[in-house]
């Protein structure tokens, strides 16, 4: 009786209802591979297969972009005058000072300060009506000379801004002091301006600076703006520096140490840092040869010879393959990046569904076993 017991209940379970029985975490490798019976690429998902030469083209693709190259070729741009900026004229004039002073001494006439109006224009006496906005001061400066090209005698004309307020960069975040920081003539880098608002108020590798300029933004680690002085570039007047500390997540699901969300550095982890915050992979159910990431990648992140996909919304849904086992792919695994939002999967070993099967049979006979030594017998 209980030979033909187990070999029903193992027949039932080894057979095509087995899945029905047992728990899974997840997908296995096959369901990821071939989606009910049809290649994965066809349900606009793209499954790469990840060697080392794979792996090195996405870490190069995938490199953040860097502030140097947003503004290639742009140092300090020249002062200009803009709108709600106010400007002084001083107007200096050789003996005999017949235009404004009796006598023969020296004269020098001191205009009322002006604001440039939203035409972006001023009005001052003896000059009339004068555009200066994008302008700089010894451009105006000649303006003036011009206008006042018929008075006799030589004379100079200096022009002053005395009150700034269209060359400024607004700092804002997790600084000291959000603000705005003037632009000086020379200019004011990156680094100078977030020094200027008291500096970060978080760890420095839990910051990014977000830089917004022209309808572009850019994120960069705060860390390696600080390793590299070439991204520590001249600032515009308008940019927009946002100091942010979110740190970078990933979500770990299947056989590894634990199901949960993973925290990481902006600046970034590879594949095998990640498992390894992840516990590693479970040595009693875990299949090495079926790690997976899932991701919504960017086209241009994907070398050309994997954008078999059309984007969706701009991005591809893309899994990547991982066998462990092969220790060519462990250079792959610490050469691939981690980006923000990740999903790590780690499906079950064939041989962890035998061990269900076995641990579900045992459920079943053990207490039949223990009831016949008890002196039970079965109808």
């Amino acid at each position: 009786m209980l030979r033909i017991f187990l070999a029903t209940a193992a027949s039932i379970l080894l057979l095509g209802g087995c899945s029905d029985f047992i728990a899974e975490t997840g997908p296995d490798a096959i369901n990821i591979k071939v989606l009910p019976g049809t290649l994965v690429a066809s349900h606009g998902i793209e499954l790469v297969k990840v060697d080392y030469p794979t792996a090195h083209a996405i870490a190069l693709r995938e490199r953040p972009p860097h502030f140097s190259s947003f503004a290639a070729g742009s140092g300090p741009a020249s002062p200009v005058v803009g709108s709600g900026d106010v400007l002084t004229v001083a107007i200096w004039k050789t003996s005999p000072a017949t235009l404004f002073t009796p006598g023969g001494s020296p004269a020098v006439v001191n205009l009322p300060a002006q604001m440039v109006d939203n035409a972006g224009n001023v009005v001052e006496p003896f000059i009339g009506t004068l555009h200066v906005a994008g302008r700089t001061v010894q451009q105006i400066e000649g303006d003036i000379a011009q206008r006042l090209s018929g008075v006799p005698r030589p004379f100079q004309v200096l022009v002053a801004r005395t009150v700034n307020n269209t060359r400024n960069v607004t700092v804002v975040g997790n600084v000291a002091h959000s603000m705005e920081v003037p632009l000086n003539p020379g200019g004011v880098r990156l680094l100078r301006a977030v020094a200027l608002a008291g500096g970060v108020t978080k760890p420095v590798d839990q910051v990014s600076i977000q830089l917004s300029r022209g309808g572009r933004v850019m994120v960069m680690p705060f860390e390696d703006i600080l390793r590299d002085p070439s991204q520590n570039i001249p600032l515009r007047a308008g940019d927009v520096v946002a100091a942010i500390s979110r740190p970078w997540r990933f979500i770990v699901l299947g056989a590894t140490g634990g199901n949960r969300e993973i925290e990481f550095q902006t600046s970034g982890i590879s594949l095998a840092q990640a498992i390894a915050r992840a516990g590693g992979i479970d040595d009693n159910r875990g299949n090495p040869s079926a790690v997976f990431v899932f991701r919504f990648s960017d086209p241009q992140g994907l070398p050309s010879d994997l954008r078999g996909v059309p984007p969706v919304d701009g991005k591809v849904p893309t899994i990547f393959e991982f066998d462990l086992r092969d220790p060519a792919v462990l250079f792959a695994a610490e050469t691939f990046p981690m980006r923000d939002h990740d999903l790590l999967y780690v499906s079950d070993a064939p041989s962890a569904d035998l061990q269900k099967v076995f641990n579900l049979i045992g459920s079943i006979v053990f207490p039949y076993q223990a009831y016949v030594a008890a002196g039970g017998t079965m109808p």
